[in-house]
């Protein structure tokens, strides 16, 4: 993941265009100027924010005591032992 360093870091050498339509511009031109920031700092502050949620979503779950437990059973447990599994564990890799 990003670490802030590398977000906050001025040495911009990359471009991203994107086309809007023109309420869409006004609409993220004026939530930049009430914060007093650029419409690219704006908008690669809120896209880097957004996608740290959506990797986040997709990489962390909360669970209650109760189910948190009963994950931590299950992942100690041994798998039950089927054809599926076997033929899964023994076939070769495809980079192999």
């Amino acid at each position: 993941m990003l670490t802030s360093s590398k977000l906050d870091n001025p040495g911009r050498d990359q471009v991203i265009n994107i086309r809007v339509q023109q309420i869409q511009r006004d609409l993220i031109d004026h939530a930049a100027t009430i914060l007093g920031k650029t419409r690219s700092d704006f908008m690669l502050e809120v896209a880097c924010r957004e996608a740290e949620n959506v990797i986040c979503d997709n990489t962390f779950f909360a669970l209650d005591e109760e189910r948190y437990q009963e994950f931590m059973a299950i992942l100690d447990s041994p798998p039950k032992v089927d054809e599926e599994l076997r033929k899964f564990l023994t076939t070769k890799s495809p980079w192999d």
